[in-house]
């Protein structure tokens, strides 16, 4: 024979369910989150100060600006997409080159490819956005 649930069964069934729920919602997917030096960070690059940069080599020619950075879906690599070839925006093309290949300009205002050379640049293929 089913007795009905007197008010002090009931009380203690609710305790029961309420000490039991956070152990149950700490089994859910855990969050991974990475614990960063704020301060290594706040040293970097921000994208807005690069994008637009004027691109140069160590004989501080201008060989073009940065157009777009982009980060790999499969690498931690950061791509740097450059426009170069052109007079005033016109004539120009897109190449990609890794931004670790480049560093800060002298003058604290663009990014230096060392080594490079108008020609090398016209040479490398022309990049071209997936979507």
């Amino acid at each position: 024979m089913n007795k009905p649930f007197t008010p002090t069964k009931r009380a203690l069934l609710m305790a029961a369910i309420l000490f039991a729920a956070p152990s149950v919602l700490a089994q859910g997917p855990q969050q991974v989150i990475s614990v960063i030096d704020v301060r290594a960070v706040s040293t970097g690059y921000r994208a807005s100060q690069v994008l637009g940069a004027n691109v140069t080599n160590e004989s501080n020619e201008v060989l073009g600006k940065v157009d777009d950075l982009i980060v790999s879906r499969h690498e931690t690599a950061i791509y740097a997409v450059l426009s170069v070839g052109g007079y005033l925006g016109i004539g120009d093309r897109l190449i990609a080159v890794r931004y670790e290949d480049m560093s800060p300009s002298a003058d604290g205002r663009g990014v230096m490819l060392k080594g490079a050379t108008k020609e090398w640049l016209k040479a490398m293929p022309e990049f071209v956005y997936a979507h």
